[in-house]
């Protein structure tokens, strides 16, 4: 058995990258960054368990992705690593970024070929350029930009995080607690992902798929003669509204449901459960806009969504145009592309007996292609 696991920090909120989408969801043909990563360390090392940190938003997704041990990060790297440390039981720990995606086999091998050399092992690179600080120019040769993967003795590690200090990488916070550090000459390829312009310098990574992805919704309620009622976002006039938790806006939560379906992202009932007191009375349009901003931070684009919305009473025709607008303008893309149709089911059923109304919607997404940034 490997006395060696892997730690992957994903946890970060991208706010560096510049875009919507969070750079850990990036799509290398059809694998999020975080999964590529992971899965080219495990087809190149052999690690007893392999732990990512994610963000609370993100995790329960992740874990629909691999078979991995998922751990809740933090606001802090320090912390997510901490929080992740207490899931290994190995005596050694490889900790790196998932945003280090490029590395050779080479590289990581050597890596882990020091194991038990120093309390850390850590890659550098040199700097070729003059190196000012203030008004000093420092001798550039004992400059050293850090690297990951950094391999460290789990002792070592685990008891340095318990300092105050905050540390942006485990050498330092194993140095400044009396531990052994030994550098390696790093890999110009490994160079990490912060900022859009990154991606140019790595030539790893293949674009994300053309895939597109189909789901569809369905919701049901009931007419109530209390309260308003909306539908596609829009206030119809009408003396009866629609028993529900939230505004009861049928067209926007089968919408919903279409939309999470072609993510593999679960249901409405999941994101946003008819128990919890937050979404009481909720305007439904808030409950789409939650949803096209997760998967835009998930890395998907909307394609096109189609609605058809099953009523005895109330008559729609008037209404299809300003909800196309409306729905258009929170999913972001042409009215055209956002198709309203209404029937009726000819008196039969609760439908036909004017006693509620059925929406089935479908919705397409394709992966946000990052090459044509």
């Amino acid at each position: 058995m490997s006395n060696l696991t892997l730690i992957l920090l994903a946890a970060g909120s991208s706010s560096r990258f510049e875009l919507d989408v969070k750079k850990q969801w990036l799509r290398i043909a059809g694998q999020p960054l975080w999964q590529f990563v992971a899965k080219r360390c495990e087809n190149i090392g052999h690690f007893e368990k392999i732990i990512i940190t994610s963000s609370e938003e993100d995790i329960e997704f992740m874990k629909n992705h691999a078979d991995y041990t998922f751990v809740k990060g933090a606001s802090s790297r320090q912390q997510s690593l901490k929080n992740s440390l207490a899931h290994v039981e190995t005596e050694y720990v490889l900790v790196s970024d998932i945003a280090r995606a490029c590395f050779s086999d080479a590289f990581f091998k050597k890596i882990i070929s020091y194991l038990g050399k120093s309390d850390c092992v850590v890659p550098y690179l040199g700097v070729n350029d003059t190196i000012v600080y203030g008004n000093e120019t420092i001798d550039r040769q004992k400059v050293k930009r850090v690297q990951t993967p950094q391999l460290s003795l789990t002792s070592a590690l685990k008891s340095a995080l318990l300092q105050k200090e905050e540390f942006t990488d485990e050498s330092s916070a194993i140095v400044a607690n009396g531990g052994t550090r030994e550098f390696i000459l790093g890999e110009e390829d490994a160079h990490k992902i912060t900022k859009i312009a990154d991606l140019k310098e790595l030539t790893c990574l293949e674009p994300p798929s053309d895939d597109t992805f189909s789901g569809t919704g369905f919701d049901v309620h009931a007419f109530d003669d209390k309260g308003e009622m909306y539908l596609g976002g829009v206030k119809i006039e009408s003396a009866y509204g629609f028993k529900a938790h939230s505004d009861g806006d049928v067209a926007i939560h089968a919408l919903i449901d279409a939309l999470l379906g072609a993510a593999g992202m679960g249901d409405i009932g999941i994101m946003f459960p008819d128990n919890d007191e937050r979404y009481r009375g909720v305007d439904s349009k808030e409950l789409l806009r939650i949803v096209v901003r997760k998967l835009r931070n998930f890395g998907f684009v909307i394609i096109n969504v189609d609605l058809t919305i099953a009523a005895q009473k109330p008559r729609i025709g008037d209404y299809k145009i300003t909800m196309r607008k409306t729905l258009s303008d929170i999913l972001n893309i042409d009215s055209q592309r956002v198709n309203i149709k209404a029937t009726t089911t000819e008196r039969l059923g609760f439908i036909g007996r004017a006693e509620g109304v059925g929406v089935i919607a479908n919705a397409n997404l394709k992966y946000f292609d990052w090459t044509k940034i």
